[in-house]
């Protein structure tokens, strides 16, 4: 819990250097984004953050989110139909498995994935700043209610 308190005092000091004003919902909508690992939407996040903060506007979740990307504080992991969900508890590089029914997604971790970065650096020339990478499968309670 120290952890998440100090990475929370950290983001808020970012979003201070850049001018942002530091509200009640802004924090509340970090702390949703820091201790989910559920990956959520914007409009669940908005749903939350309501329950305690009523008139707070889904815009103020979007421009947070968009303030939370620029200073690489959230993932965002987007879907083919244009809906995204976010990352904000584990916002470095890493795998998502994502279930294509139920559209669940899991952190992995991958101790190759670094490997395949720098061999992608030596291979092209280019300077890597940043990747994804995503699985698309069967959850296996998906698997299940199919088998059932």
């Amino acid at each position: 819990m120290a952890d998440m308190q100090e990475r929370l005092d950290d983001i808020i000091a970012k979003l201070r250097q850049r001018e942002c004003r530091i509200t009640p919902q802004r924090i509340a909508i970090l702390k949703i984004f820091l201790h989910s690992e559920e990956h959520p939407s914007i409009e669940q996040v908005h749903e939350q953050v309501k329950v305690h903060f009523p008139t707070t506007s889904l815009a103020t979740v979007y421009k947070t989110v968009n303030l939370l990307k620029e200073i690489g504080e959230i993932l965002e992991i987007g879907f083919a139909d244009g809906s995204n969900r976010y990352d904000g508890n584990r916002p470095h590089p890493h795998p998502h498995l994502i279930c294509t029914r139920c559209r669940t997604i899991i952190d992995s971790d991958s101790p190759l994935l670094d490997a395949m970065a720098a061999e992608a650096e030596r291979n092209s020339g280019y300077r890597i700043v940043a990747h994804q990478v995503q699985f698309f499968g069967i959850c296996p309670s998906c698997q299940r209610i199919r088998e059932s």
